[in-house]
């Protein structure tokens, strides 16, 4: 995975709040600056991608960890 402008970890939380805390990390970068997002499976995996891009962001990467998380790399859309 490429290096991404900044990174969150949302594993300690759970629905709705991975979502919030994503949304938050998103809103602090620049159109076409991209998240890495360290995420569990499940809920988060299943709803955080398609949220982001339902509001306009770009999924680039998603990747499996060897301990279960996932990782995404996401490209914020234009404000």
């Amino acid at each position: 995975m490429s290096k991404a402008d900044a990174f969150v970890d949302i594993t300690d939380v759970v629905c709705p709040i991975t979502f919030v805390k994503t949304k938050i990390a998103m809103e602090e970068l620049g159109a076409g600056q991209t998240l890495e997002i360290h995420l569990n499976g499940g809920e988060p995996i299943q709803n955080v991608p398609r949220s982001l891009e339902d509001e306009g962001h770009t999924v680039l990467d998603m990747r499996a960890a060897d301990d279960g998380t996932f990782y995404l790399l996401v490209k914020k859309g234009e404000d």
